[in-house]
């Protein structure tokens, strides 16, 4: 595969009306999913989730309401990914969904097939936990929402937002999660990308990054120029670096998922990369991590 079946440009994956539209049949895999929803002012949309455990998850516009059988939630959200760390709430498997918002609202459904059906909940965006990564120029932001140390009530879904400051690499040292020997877990992964402008809130439909996935036996190997919207989907082998351009930042949500009992965070570096980690001791992070928390972008105050 040289990336065309994995790099799916902004438009390539929609479907049922929606700019993203990613199904485990569709990816050609077993469990992970993402839909992006834009909701107009007013608009109330009808969805179940079926099999699938959910994260509904605010991207940019004004609050949403979502509402079960169980449980309705209001969700504060964010004017943009580069605005704020956002609230969200967890929809366990078998829920009828509605979702509608005054203002109007884009967001994600991130999605994987359950086994159990588990209690409905709302975090709050003070209580995501928000992790700088790595150091130097490459330095980024993890907001850990959906990840297992973070969040225990779901079954198989793992998710959590990265943003990288313009210039920077993330994703890096490169490194798997897959069915081959070495991988500590097996997990399917999607990117899904965002690209801002520095010193603004807006998204930049000009904006690029890179990003790359391969395996040693070059059964994959793809390096591409992912833009604003753009889906990346990860079957197996090594993904990183993710390369956000200079006036660029860059965001990536990911959303995963595994075969294996319970939910596993991890990953085996790409050998010939792996020293680079232990740099960062020695290193100093980027000062302008965290570019946001829960109260807002970290370059306004």
């Amino acid at each position: 595969m040289r990336g065309a079946e994995l790099h799916l440009p902004l438009g390539r994956a929609s479907g049922d009306g929606d700019p993203v539209v990613v199904t485990p049949a569709s990816a050609g895999w077993a469990l992970c999913g993402l839909r992006v929803v834009q909701l107009g002012p007013g608009e109330v949309r009808r969805l179940s989730t079926g099999a699938d455990e959910v994260a509904v998850l605010p991207l940019s516009g004004g609050g949403l309401v979502v509402q079960t059988d169980e449980r309705t939630v209001e969700l504060e959200g964010r004017r943009s990914v580069f605005a704020r760390v956002t609230d969200w709430a967890y929809v366990p498997m078998g829920s009828d969904l509605t979702l509608r918002s005054t203002e109007g609202c884009e967001l994600a459904i991130a999605s994987a097939r359950a086994t159990r059906r588990l209690e409905p909940t709302y975090v709050a965006a003070s209580e995501v936990e928000v992790e700088v990564r790595g150091a130097g120029h490459a330095t980024r932001q993890v907001a850990n929402f959906l990840t297992p140390e973070a969040f225990g009530g779901a079954d198989k879904l793992i998710c959590c937002e990265v943003l990288t400051p313009d210039g920077n690499w993330s994703s890096y040292p490169p490194h798997k999660h897959d069915d081959t020997e070495g991988s500590p877990v097996w997990n399917e992964e999607i990117y899904y990308f965002r690209i801002g402008r520095v010193g603004t809130l807006d998204y930049a439909p000009e904006g690029y990054g890179v990003h790359r996935t391969y395996t040693h036996d070059e059964s994959i190997d793809a390096t591409v120029t992912v833009r604003d919207g753009d889906v990346f989907l990860v079957p197996r082998g090594y993904h990183g670096p993710c390369v956000a351009a200079p006036g660029y930042p860059m965001y990536y949500l990911n959303v995963m998922a595994g075969p294996a009992p319970g939910r596993l965070f991890a990953f085996a570096d790409d050998p010939p990369h792996a020293w680079i980690r232990s740099t960062w001791d020695a290193t100093d992070p980027d000062p302008r991590c965290p570019l946001t928390t829960a109260e807002g972008p970290t370059w306004r105050r």
